[in-house]
């Protein structure tokens, strides 16, 4: 399944500049675990974990579903960077 590509799916309408988003699929200790990690600027980076992580819970609980089709745990990390100046 591309977790890639449901991330985007989900996520890019949210965001300023979806553009910047990026998902990459890390290792992991199991077969059954996938982690992506979920990179972007960070004010979309707030958006996406919401107050108290609320966003990020539901984000969580949407790819959670998709994973059991395939017997697989879903793990998101959201993480920031920011645009260097020019």
């Amino acid at each position: 399944m591309d977790y890639e590509k449901i991330i985007h799916t989900i996520v890019d309408p949210f965001l300023i500049n979806p553009d910047a988003l990026m998902v990459r699929v890390m290792p992991s200790d199991n077969d059954k675990d996938v982690v992506l990690l979920i990179c972007t600027e960070g004010e979309d980076t707030a958006r996406l974990i919401g107050k108290k992580g609320t966003v990020a819970n539901a984000l969580r609980e949407v790819v959670a579903i998709s994973g059991k089709t395939e017997g697989k745990h879903i793990h998101l990390k959201f993480e920031s960077f920011e645009e260097e100046s020019k």
